[in-house]
Order: structure tokens, then C-alpha cells, then sequence
């Protein structure tokens, strides 16, 4: 909740107000040891299109089909056709919370996977712009969380807590995810 922007705390903190019509996506937090062997974070910046999340940053993951077993088999599957890593190369350590993204009304299922080898990366072009590869020190440096002002399809001006990773602005439903995982990083895993 320390991520949440203002005008979602409600929606967020009330699960009854999620509609029945919400759709259900699975994302991939990956890690894996870079060429130098350091433990590194990948993140994606979609592409710029008519939609909510237009050119935002966020995990690899979609939407869940009808052949997906489960939201873990729709993160991995997902995660092969964005970013190129087989579900065979992924080892899912655990879940994490569930979040509701009010804008595009899915429900977001987050897993942590790792892989023991630097993955051979594959950009799916149709839907992301640019790979971001974040290392697990920057990622848990304390300077990298703000507040920042950002523009949406749906505000155009509001202020969010966010991340500053790879110079890119990370907020909303991934910035909370992030803030799990970097939670889970300190003080469990």
C-alpha cells in the first residue's frame, strides 16, 4: 500500500468495489545473473498505443487464455512471448499479492522466477519497446523511490509514489509489486 497513488486507495482497499467483469493477468518478477554474474532484474517498456497503459514500464505478463492452466502457466507463457526466456529456463520461486488495476479492471497475479544462466533475450517488437535490465543494487537502493507527477490516459496530471529505475518512472501496479518484492528481498528471502 505504500505505492498506491491517491486515487486508488479506495478501490484498492475495498475488494468489493472490483467488478465481476475484471480479466486476470500473470507477470513474471525475473531475476538472473547478467554476463558479470550479478543478479539483475528485467523489466519491459510497452509500446506507445491507444490504451491505459500506453508506453508504461512493467513486468513481462498478460492476460490469461482459455488453455492457460493457471495464472503461473499465463506468466511464464507470457514471459516467452514478450521477452523470448522458455517456462523450461524459469524456476517460480512464489506468488505475490494480487492487484486490482482499476483502468484496464484486471486483476494482476505476480510470480518471482529466476534462472540459473544469463536467458538469451528476445523483444517481442509488436508490444515492447525496450528491455530494462535493473541490478539488484539499484533496486534496493532507497534513493531510487519518489513522488513523482505523471500524465496518464485517465489523469492528466497526478502525483504518484513511484520508482526510478534505468531512468524510467515505474508506478502504479508495478511500483506496488516492486515494493513486495523489494520487501520480500530485505527481510524474507
Amino acid at each position: 500500500m505504500e505505492m498506491v497513488p491517491k486515487i486508488r486507495e479506495k478501490v484498492l482497499l475495498e475488494e468489493s468495489i472490483v467488478p465481476d467483469t475484471a480479466r486476470e493477468a500473470g507477470v513474471m518478477a525475473l531475476f538472473f545473473p547478467n554476463m558479470k554474474n550479478e543478479t539483475t532484474l528485467i523489466l519491459i517498456l510497452r509500446r506507445t498505443y491507444k490504451g491505459v497503459h500506453s508506453g508504461q514500464i512493467g513486468f513481462p505478463g498478460g492476460k490469461k487464455e482459455l488453455y492457460d492452466k493457471d495464472l503461473q502457466e499465463t506468466a511464464l507463457r507470457e514471459t516467452f512471448e514478450e521477452v523470448g526466456v522458455r517456462a523450461g529456463e524459469i524456476e517460480v520461486i512464489c506468488p505475490m499479492t494480487k492487484l486490482y488495476i482499476p483502468p484496464s479492471n484486471f486483476w494482476i497475479y505476480p510470480f518471482i522466477g529466476i534462472t540459473e544462466s544469463t536467458p538469451r533475450f528476445k523483444r517481442q517488437e509488436s508490444e515492447v519497446e525496450r528491455l530494462l535490465f535493473i541490478s539488484l543494487e539499484d533496486f534496493l537502493n532507497q534513493n531510487n523511490r519518489k513522488i513523482q507527477t505523471i500524465s496518464a490516459s485517465y489523469a492528466p496530471e497526478m502525483e504518484v509514489p513511484a520508482f526510478t529505475l534505468a531512468g524510467q518512472t515505474v508506478w502504479g501496479a508495478t511500483a506496488m509489486a516492486l515494493n513486495e518484492l523489494k520487501y520480500l528481498l530485505e527481510h524474507v528471502i
